[in-house]
């Protein structure tokens, strides 16, 4: 449920995932590969490197794993040439979905991800007519019961543009994407340890769904993750 603060939601999206961690590698090496390509292997110089590096720590690759992955992207061995390609649509109820891609054949994903709309009673749109009710930010969250005054405090002198608290509890931290890593390093540093925290696409507004709905929207949501091509999926969907 990327960008919702309700913690429930966060918690089955979390959920979810860990379902797939059999995809995670191919998604994390892909953007490896994207990134070290546009900005070049080095990791401290180039921002989006360094975010799919600490993801792949995270998921325990081995530094081989990632070094190997730098240097097919930056040319110095033979590898896949992706590109990425977003595609727009809407679910059921009228919810909105973006569904960011990196391919190696953009007819084959067009096809997959046209398909998966259609057959799980979505409808796939033009560039830019969801695009619109979502915004590019870096987001960090932290469960209920986290210390709400220190959290804002560290994280707003750390320049981070806005901190909001859920109804229940659940405290979301906003900042611009080129301010995320330096807001979480800060709050990392006060032991103060997000439960989530990623660049995404944040739903400006919701769309409540229930019952066979909400069943057939996750449904929807879960072919387009499983898609080969697919990196992330975001929508604006309130299950």
């Amino acid at each position: 449920m990327a960008g919702h603060s309700k913690w429930a939601n966060i918690q089955h999206r979390k959920g979810r995932q860990d379902e797939k961690r059999g995809k995670v590698w191919t998604r994390i090496i892909r953007e490896i590969m994207v990134a070290a390509r546009q900005g070049g292997g080095d990791p401290a110089a180039n921002p989006r490197l360094r975010l799919a590096v600490d993801k792949a720590r995270a998921a325990n690759m081995p530094a081989d794993n990632i070094k190997r992955n730098i240097d097919k992207a930056t040319g110095n061995l033979e590898g896949v040439h992706y590109e990425e390609i977003r595609y727009e649509g809407y679910g059921i109820g009228g919810a909105a979905i973006i569904v960011d891609t990196m391919t190696d054949n953009r007819v084959r994903t067009v096809a997959e991800v046209r398909h998966a709309f259609s057959k799980h009673g979505g409808n796939m749109g033009t560039e830019g007519s969801v695009a619109f009710q979502f915004k590019h930010v870096g987001q960090l969250i932290f469960a209920p019961g986290a210390n709400e005054d220190q959290v804002m405090e560290v994280a707003l002198e750390a320049g981070a543009e806005d901190v909001i608290t859920g109804d229940d509890g659940a405290i979301e931290v906003l900042t611009a994407p080129g301010d995320f890593e330096a807001v979480k390093d800060a709050l990392v540093a006060a032991a103060l340890e997000p439960d989530l925290a990623e660049v995404t696409m944040r739903a400006e507004n919701t769309v409540a769904l229930e019952g066979d709905d909400a069943q057939r929207m996750q449904k929807l949501l879960d072919v387009l993750e499983d898609l080969d091509d697919v990196q992330d999926v975001y929508h604006n969907a309130e299950l």
